[in-house]
């Protein structure tokens, strides 16, 4: 599934769009990715308007259109956004197509776990207010601790996966994240010692802001030393101490941690 960085990474390809005007839109308008939204309302009012702005937020993206028209799209498991050819002709997983003189804009999603939502509006749409952004200076040390406290419950992997949170993390990501705050996965989130807490948030914080330096730019891949290149290996090891990795299911999804760098 995308993560915050891969999002990125695909909301920038729609920007060679930038100011131009939509001449038609093409959907898919009985497709799951559509479920709750307004697809005659969309294709009539971004029909002749202008792409005036875009932006990302955790798993999240918001397209601007003038007339006040906004466009949210989810990703899922396996959507991608992409520029074609003006002529292009979409194909069965190309659920949406914003079509310009010069470019199409499309969103392709062959699982359609992925969404569309449109708003018509001054403002913002209502469901794009999300938890503070994990560069930003509200995801500080006591935000954090009060949102683990409240999930004091639940393993740490199952925490740090929660989108109202940590926006934009999700599985590869939080598996970096505990293996460099040296956390087991497993372990109740009210069980982690302050210094534990703050780890994890230098962690998240680092991780995140190097994913979208590196994978947000182009699409390349991290550093040979980061934990990515060895968890979905078999007879992956830990690049800290070459020990093999153990593997399980946390909160409903597959994890790879070092026993070494992460004991119990």
């Amino acid at each position: 599934m995308p993560e915050l960085a891969e999002v990125e990474f695909y909301r920038k390809q729609w920007d060679a769009g930038l100011r131009a005007k939509i001449l038609s839109v093409e959907l898919h308008a009985r497709k799951r990715v559509f479920r709750g939204g307004k697809t005659r309302e969309l294709r009539q009012h971004l029909t002749g308007s202008r792409f005036t702005e875009s932006s990302a937020r955790g798993k999240q993206m918001l397209f601007r259109f003038s007339g006040g028209n906004w466009l949210g799209l989810h990703l899922g498991m396996s959507g991608t956004l992409r520029v074609e050819p003006a002529e292009f002709r979409p194909e069965k997983h190309d659920h949406l197509l914003l079509r310009q003189v010069r470019r199409a804009l499309v969103f392709r999603d062959p699982r359609l776990f992925g969404r569309v939502r449109f708003h018509h509006g001054k403002a913002t749409p209502p469901w794009w207010s999300m938890a503070p952004e994990i560069s930003s200076a509200d995801f500080n040390a006591n935000y954090v601790a009060e949102f683990l406290r409240r999930h004091s419950r639940a393993p740490i992997k199952a925490v740090l996966l929660l989108q109202h949170g940590f926006p934009g993390v999700g599985n590869w990501m939080a598996d970096e994240i505990l293996w460099r705050a040296k956390v087991a996965p497993a372990k109740r989130t009210g069980a982690l010692t302050s210094t534990q807490v703050r780890a994890l948030r230098r962690a998240t914080r680092f991780v995140s802001s190097e994913a979208m330096r590196i994978i947000g730019r182009d699409f390349s891949d991290p550093p040979r030393s980061w934990l990515i290149h060895e968890r979905w290996k078999a007879g992956g090891i830990c690049p800290r101490h070459k020990t093999p990795l153990t593997r399980g299911t946390i909160g409903g999804r597959t994890t790879a941690w070092c026993t070494k760098c992460q004991p119990e």
